[in-house]
Order: C-alpha cells, then sequence, then structure tokens
C-alpha cells in the first residue's frame, strides 16, 4: 500500500482519499503512531520554488534509531553527508539523478523526485498504526482522517493538525475557510490526457477520477499559465502510480508536452 504526495499540495492517504493541503510548515506525513517505540517517522517542509510551484524542500526520517535528512542532492545520516549508495542496520539509500529511494527492512519503501513527489510504501503489519498525512491506514476511506467521532474535518483542518511544532518555526497554517472551486471547465482537457492510449494499461488498476479531479485543481490553480507543472504534475504521478501497480504506462511525454 502506498501513500503519495505530488504537484500542486495532493495528497493521496494509505485509504484512498485524495484531499489538497497547501501547508508549507514541517508536517507529520507519516508515522508508527503505537504509543509504546515508534519504529519509523516522515517529516516534510514544502516551500515555493522561484516559479511559484510548491516543492518538498526536505525530508526528515527516523529510522529506529537511524536520523536520515533528505534535500535534492544531498543525504545526511546521522548528522554526516553520505555518498550513495549507502547502507547501515537494516537501511539501504539509492540515489540518482532523478529519484532518492530508501528501503528498510522494518517494511518500508520510500521513493522521492527531489522536487514535488513522494511516495511512500509500507509493509501491511502497520495496517491501523499509521497517523499523519497519510492517515491512519485503517482500510477505510475518510474515517478517522475526516470523521472523528462526531467532528467532521476538512482537508486543511485536517492537515494543520499534523503540523510539527518548532519554537522558532515562522509560517502561517492555511486558511480553514477557504473553499477550493470546482474547476469544471477543465475536466474534458483533464480527461482526454489521462486517457490517451499510452495509458490504455492504467484503467483497469486505477481510481481515474481521482486523478481528473486532481488535473483540474492544477489546471484552475495555474489559472491559464501553460508550464509544465500545471499540466504534468498529476499526469507524471499517474503514470508512476500505474507502474507501481504492475501497470505500464507508454510513452507520454513527447518533445513539446512535458
Amino acid at each position: 500500500y502506498v501513500c503519495s504526495t505530488w504537484g500542486n499540495n495532493h495528497f493521496k492517504t494509505f485509504d484512498g482519499d485524495v484531499y489538497q493541503f497547501p501547508g508549507i510548515c514541517e508536517y507529520n506525513f507519516v508515522s508508527d503512531c503505537r504509543e509504546a517505540y515508534k519504529e519509523f517517522s516522515v517529516h516534510i517542509q514544502r516551500a515555493l520554488n522561484s516559479n511559484g510551484h510548491p516543492e518538498i524542500q526536505y525530508i526528515l526520517m527516523k529510522i529506529k534509531d537511524i536520523m536520515v535528512y533528505l534535500k535534492p542532492n544531498l543525504v545526511v545520516v546521522d548528522g554526516r553527508i553520505v555518498k550513495t549508495p549507502y547502507y547501515t542496520s537494516g537501511v539501504l539509500i539509492e540515489s540518482s539523478e532523478i529519484y532518492t529511494k530508501i528501503y528498510a527492512k522494518l517494511g518500508m519503501v520510500l521513493m522521492w523526485n527531489q522536487q514535488d513527489a513522494l511516495m511512500v510504501e509500507l509493509d501491511n503489519k502497520f495496517n491501523n498504526h499509521t497517523c499523519g498525512l497519510c492517515g491512519d491506514y485503517n482500510g477505510i476511506p475518510i474515517y478517522n482522517e475526516f470523521i472523528d467521532g462526531d467532528a467532521s474535518y476538512n482537508s486543511i483542518t485536517y492537515g494543520n493538525l499534523q503540523k510539527i511544532s518548532k519554537p522558532n518555526a515562522k509560517c502561517e497554517d492555511p486558511d480553514e475557510t477557504l473553499a477550493l472551486p470546482s474547476c469544471n471547465e477543465h475536466r474534458d482537457e483533464c480527461q482526454r490526457l489521462l486517457t490517451s492510449p499510452a495509458f490504455a494499461d492504467c484503467r483497469l488498476r486505477l481510481n481515474l477520477e481521482m486523478y481528473i479531479q486532481a488535473c483540474m485543481q492544477d489546471k484552475c490553480a495555474c489559472s491559464g499559465k501553460e508550464d509544465s507543472f500545471c499540466l504534468c504534475s498529476t499526469i507524471s504521478e499517474y503514470s508512476r502510480q500505474c507502474s507501481h501497480a504492475g501497470g505500464r504506462p507508454g510513452e507520454w511525454r513527447t518533445q513539446n508536452f512535458c
């Protein structure tokens, strides 16, 4: 099972909820939340890059007693910069120009494209034991993430609850009253892109509607700017998730598209 975040602040929990959360503080992305000894935690911090697009600035990861800090093209383990591939007690870190991947023997794989997209795959022994932006991994969408007892949360409230409180952090919580626009005028284009022949092998493996909605939100947010981030980030994520689900996406990038 996979939890991911990509592009314009999209998140998909282990249980399949997809939501947007534009926070720029440090957040608990996914952690082992059992009361006793916690096996791992993954924190992320996003910021807007020079083009005004959100990117993951750093990832802070604790696996048992090992601290890993990731920035683009930089891996720091327990305070020391290391060269990859790097192996230490049950943790393997690999990196290329495009991806950083971490395999942890305790049942976790993390993959980051060093920009906007992060994917964490967890062993099902962590069912019902996680917390953070990825949810509780109990197999039931919405429940416990966006509905808790009698209370219901919107995605911004839920995201703000995952903030790591740091005494000197200067970051504002996103406004919980902001409603997302409907963006319906972009449906046809998004649907066309995501059902192109290159993705024929993906149709039955993924929930297409989810990615169409994310693509529509991207188009809205970019209000007419045709840069690649606005169009390509959700399509790239769809392609990654399709491969991950055993599908074979075709060549969808062209010289003048993405």
